[in-house]
């Protein structure tokens, strides 16, 4: 087992998952595609996905550039060398892990897939049991109170 405080995991289980499941999604899809809402509610999904979408870029950027300016790694499987606590961070500890998931649930809304939905939930509970839990105990290690006053503040996901 690897030193929690050197590295929270060995391998970058988040974009493996969200993938994964991406590729899943597709797959069912076309194999077993389940039924979708009818317009005009289909409409609404629709534009509703679009806005995830854009949401999740707007996430994704914020987060990457907080994680530049706090001069530390954006890679689930290195060591963080210092706690990034604005932008993003601000309202929600794993960005870019939420902005993945809205990204599939707007992909499902837009494409009317709720094979996307299903997985996008999927995907997060498995990013949170193989990468968040490990992530928190790596940045308690490394961080000591600060992270602990700061999970305190803000939520896992939102």
């Amino acid at each position: 087992m690897t030193d929690i405080k050197a590295a929270p995991n060995r391998v970058p289980w988040p974009p493996i998952i969200y993938l994964l499941a991406i590729a899943i999604a597709i797959v069912l899809g076309l194999l077993y595609p389940l039924p979708w809402i009818t317009e005009p509610i289909s409409d609404l999904l629709f534009a509703a996905g679009w806005l995830a979408i854009a949401g999740f870029v707007a996430i994704e950027v914020s987060a990457m550039r907080a994680l530049k300016r706090g001069n530390t790694t954006i890679r689930p499987d290195k060591a963080s060398d210092h706690l990034v606590t604005n932008g993003p961070f601000s309202f929600t500890r794993n960005p870019i892990y939420f902005g993945n998931t809205l990204l599939m649930i707007g992909i499902g809304m837009v494409s009317g897939s709720l094979w996307f939905i299903l997985l996008a939930l999927i995907a997060a509970f498995a990013t949170q049991k193989l990468a968040i839990e490990r992530e928190e105990k790596h940045l308690q290690a490394r961080f000591g109170k600060k992270y602990i006053d700061y999970a305190k503040k803000v939520r896992r996901w939102i």
